[in-house]
C-alpha cells in the first residue's frame, strides 16, 4: 500500500479491509461495540473522498461524538501523511450550530456536524451517518440527507449498533439498494480482534443488553418498559373493552377506577378493574377523544355512582384538576384520590403495573390499541440518574391507557378493609362535613 493511493499504512483486520475496499455507493453496517466501527468508516470516507475529490460530511449523534469522530479523522490524515488543516466552528460566524472541518490539500473538505435536520441542509458531498440508530429526529435527518447525494453520484455510509426496531437504521436493514455488513463481537474476534467476549458478557450483567450491543440483535423490546410477550400473557380475549355502563352492575367483585385526563392532543381514558382474590380483571376501558370536560365529568360521575365502585384515582395535574376537584366535592376524598404526576409518583405507578403484568395478576382485553399503548412506554435514565418514562404522542395517544390502568391499580391498592358504605349518587354531605 502506498500513500499516493491514499491507502492506510497501519495493520487492519479482515473485516476492516473489506469495508475500506468496498466500491458500494450505499453501504449499511451493523457492527458490534468495540470493533472499530467509527474508526473504520471515517477512514473509508477519507480515502474515498481523496480518490473521488468529493467533500465528506460526517453526522454524529451529538456535538461530543462529532468532535471525537473528527479527531479520528485528523489522526487518519496524520497516518496517511496527508496535510490537513482543522478549523473549529468559531471560524463560521453565521452558523448557529457547532461545526468542525478538515481541509485537505486537493480541496476536499471533511465536515463534522452534530445530527440535526437543519445542519445538513446546504452541504453537498458524500455522507457518513455515525451511530445512526441513536440520532434524534432520524426520519427528518434522512429526508434532509438524500438531496446532498443527488449531484455527482454521492455516496452514503450508514453505521450503528442496533437500538430496537423503531428507527430508520432498522428500516434500512431491509433496503436492497444497500450493501449490508453485519459484524458481531464473536465475528470480529474470529478475525483477530483481541477482546475477551466472555469477560464483557459477565461484567455487563445484562443478557439482553449484551445481545443488543455485542451480538447486534434488533431486539424489539430493548427500549420498551413492558414487552409484547408480557402483555400477551395477560390478555383475555373474552373480556369486553367497552361494555355499556349498566353491564358494570352485573359484576360481584369490588370495582376500582383509574382516569387519565386529556382533551385535544391526548385521550381521556377511564379504566375499570374488578378485584377478585388477588386478580384484577379489566371490566371496562372507556376511551374518549376531544370530549368536552362537562361530558367527561358526566361519564366519571356515572361510573362513581355505581354501587360496586369503591375507589378511584384520577390524574389531577393540568387538565385533570377541575375534574378531580369536582369529583372530590361530590363523592368525597375517601372515594376519589387526586394524583399529581411527579417523577416519583410515575415511577411508583409504572413499577406497580409492570409487576402486576409480570406476575400476571391483571387481565386485560386482547386489543391491538391497548397492546401498542402499553408497549409504547419507554424507561430512560437521565444524566443525573433519575428515571424517566416517555412515549411518543400520536393519534393512538400518549400511553394514556397505560397510565389509566396504573391509576386503577393504585385505587385498588388503597382499599384494604371491609366496605363501610356504598354511594349510588353524589354525596350531598361530602363538602359540608355531615359525618
Amino acid at each position: 500500500m502506498t500513500n499516493d493511493q491514499h491507502e492506510p499504512v497501519f495493520p487492519l483486520l479482515p473485516y476492516q479491509k473489506q469495508a475500506l475496499t468496498s466500491e458500494a455507493r450505499f453501504r449499511w453496517s451493523c457492527w458490534s461495540r468495540q470493533t472499530g466501527k467509527s474508526f473504520t468508516m471515517s477512514l473509508r470516507r477519507i480515502i474515498r473522498g481523496l480518490r473521488r475529490r468529493r467533500n465528506q460530511i460526517f453526522l454524529s449523534g451529538s456535538e461530543r461524538q462529532s468532535r471525537e469522530l473528527m479527531e479520528k479523522a485528523r489522526q487518519h490524515c496524520q497516518v496517511l501523511q496527508v496535510g490537513a488543516q482543522m478549523i473549529n466552528s468559531s471560524a463560521f460566524d453565521d452558523l448557529s450550530f457547532s461545526r468542525m472541518e478538515l481541509r485537505l490539500p486537493n480541496g476536499v473538505r471533511v465536515i463534522g456536524l452534530p445530527a440535526n435536520p437543519e445542519t445538513i441542509r446546504g452541504f453537498t458531498g458524500d455522507v457518513f451517518l455515525d451511530e445512526f440508530a441513536v440520532h434524534a429526529d432520524d426520519r427528518e435527518i434522512w429526508a434532509a440527507v438524500f438531496p446532498t447525494l443527488l449531484r455527482g453520484d454521492g455516496e452514503l455510509d450508514v453505521a450503528s449498533t442496533p437500538k430496537g426496531k423503531s428507527n430508520m437504521f432498522y428500516k434500512l436493514s431491509q433496503n436492497e439498494r444497500f450493501e449490508r455488513s453485519h459484524l458481531t463481537l464473536p465475528d470480529a474476534i474470529e478475525q483477530g480482534l483481541n477482546i475477551d467476549a466472555e469477560e464483557i458478557r459477565l461484567s455487563m450483567g445484562d443478557d439482553e443488553l449484551y445481545r443488543q450491543e455485542f451480538l447486534c440483535e434488533f431486539l424489539d423490546e430493548s427500549t420498551a418498559f413492558i414487552t409484547y410477550e408480557q402483555i400477551a400473557a395477560c390478555e383475555d380475549p373474552s373480556l369486553e373493552k367497552e361494555p355499556g355502563l349498566d353491564r358494570l352492575d352485573d359484576f360481584t367483585g369490588d370495582l376500582f377506577v383509574g382516569v387519565d385526563v386529556g382533551r385535544k392532543r391526548d385521550l381521556t381514558v377511564f379504566w375499570v378493574v374488578e378485584c377478585q382474590d388477588e386478580t384484577l380483571t379489566t371490566r371496562a376501558v372507556f376511551v374518549r377523544r376531544n370530549l368536552p370536560f362537562r361530558a367527561q365529568y358526566e361519564l366519571f360521575s356515572h361510573i362513581l355512582s355505581l354501587p360496586r365502585v369503591r375507589a378511584a384515582c384520577i390524574d389531577a395535574g393540568g387538565l385533570g384538576m377541575q375534574l378531580a376537584e369536582s369529583a372530590v366535592e361530590d363523592f368525597g376524598r375517601h372515594k376519589v384520590e387526586p394524583v399529581i404526576f411527579t417523577n416519583t409518583i410515575k415511577t411508583d405507578l409504572a413499577g406497580r403495573l409492570r409487576t402486576a403484568i409480570e406476575e400476571q395478576r391483571i387481565r386485560i382485553p386482547a386489543d391491538e390499541a391497548l397492546r401498542n399503548d402499553f408497549h409504547s412506554l419507554r424507561r430512560t435514565v437521565t444524566s443525573g440518574g433519575l428515571m424517566r418514562f416517555e412515549a411518543d404522542r400520536g393519534e393512538a395517544g400518549h400511553a394514556d391507557r397505560f397510565w389509566a390502568a396504573a391509576l386503577a391499580l393504585r385505587a385498588a391498592g388503597k382499599i384494604t378493609g371491609p366496605k363501610h358504605c356504598l354511594s349510588v349518587k353524589p354525596l350531598a354531605f361530602a363538602t359540608n362535613g355531615a359525618w
